[in-house]
């Protein structure tokens, strides 16, 4: 004879199991990125030399240039791109090593596992170790540091407010 309470423990056994609709975003999201980051670490590696040759070119044109385009380009966009040049190839390594450090992390927590998320931030903090490392911070302007602080420190923000749900 079967159990009448059967169906119902394997009920609560898969609500239990159901990904929280934000992780579930959220690492739907970091899949989409570290994707896009995969094909941009290879792009920028790619173009480097070309990237290092049109910052030379423009940087004559600078001086007739308007102010906020200066500031866009950085303090020093010549010594910034020939150390992005110098350095392209351990940038890139450490780039795809964070992406799928960043997937793998996601996926446990998928799983809801908590040690997905420390995975997750130390795939987040690693790429913006390498470029302070290989190139340096102050060869970047605010505008472009406040771009590539923005993400890793949101979504890092973001699934903390998810701890609650891994175990």
């Amino acid at each position: 004879m079967s159990d009448p309470q059967q169906p119902v423990d394997t009920l609560q056994w898969e609500e239990k199991k159901k990904i929280p609709e934000m992780i579930n975003v959220l690492t739907i999201l970091t899949f989409v990125g570290s994707g896009i980051g995969l094909i941009s670490s290879y792009w920028s590696y790619s173009s480097a030399a070309k990237n290092y040759d049109k910052i030379l070119d423009a940087q004559s044109k600078m001086e007739n240039a308007p102010d906020f385009a200066k500031k866009m380009m950085g303090p020093h966009p010549v010594e910034l791109a020939q150390k992005t040049l110098d350095n392209r190839l351990p940038v890139m390594l450490l780039n795809i090593v964070s992406c799928l450090i960043c997937i793998y992390g996601a996926m446990q927590m998928r799983k809801l596992k908590k040690t997905g998320y420390s995975i997750y931030v130390i795939g987040e903090i690693l790429p913006i170790a390498a470029l302070f490392i290989f190139i340096g911070i102050g060869l970047y302007g605010g505008f472009t540091l406040a771009i590539i602080l923005l993400f890793p420190i949101l979504f890092i923000i973001l699934y903390s407010t998810q701890l609650k749900h891994l175990s």
